[in-house]
């Protein structure tokens, strides 16, 4: 018999994070596409995104039906956040005129991301953007796969940190560090150190 869930957070109702889950508002518009396979996930950071930030959207799935409607909502400039040749590093917008992104975020391993933009080209096309200074991920319960590697969720902030400087979107980060505290004290703290190698 399985737990019962928050149906807001998904989490089990005991481990609810609502309460972490901050509303913010951002000029920037973010849209996360995430692969279908991570929505199962213990880690899934994806979800905190779409229910901390007002103006964000999550979408589930491989290949998306009405990705052009999405990348032509009125008032915003299209991007995917994804790393390769030609990407931009973002920086703060330089005044008000200047037209707001559509942040584009696959969620997914980086095998799985580069299929949601292998399997829906219009992705493809968009200009990329990528971090400038990248601060070290929390996410202290994987291997990541390569240096500078981010949790959905920290990218996004970090994200948004660059480009609506001064604001500040660590807040969005709570409900995030509480799942990561979480998981460390159902393994122990004892495993974790050993299968980790740190422990804070």
């Amino acid at each position: 018999m399985s737990r019962p869930r928050c149906e807001r957070c998904l989490r089990p109702q005991d481990h609810c994070l609502c309460s972490l889950i901050p509303h913010l508002d951002s000029r920037t518009r973010v849209l996360v596409l995430q692969h279908a396979s991570e929505t199962t996930h213990a880690l899934n950071t994806a979800r905190f995104v779409a229910l901390g930030l007002a103006n964000a959207q999550l979408r589930v799935g491989e290949v998306f039906e009405d990705l052009a409607d999405l990348l032509a909502t009125p008032g915003y400039r299209p991007v995917i956040l994804f790393p390769g040749d030609g990407a931009e590093a973002l920086s703060a917008y330089g005044d008000a005129q200047d037209t707001p992104l559509l942040l584009i975020v696959p969620d997914g391993t980086w095998r799985k991301a580069r299929k949601l933009l292998y399997l829906n080209p219009l992705l493809q096309a968009l200009p990329r953007v990528t971090l400038g200074q990248v601060t070290p991920s929390r996410y202290r319960l994987r291997k990541a796969p390569e240096p500078g590697a981010l949790s959905t969720i920290e990218a996004v902030v970090q994200a948004l940190n660059a480009l609506e400087a001064p604001e500040c979107f660590d807040p969005l980060l709570q409900p995030f560090e509480a799942l990561i505290e979480g998981q460390i004290a159902a393994m122990g703290r004892e495993t974790f150190q050993r299968n980790h190698g740190q422990d804070q």
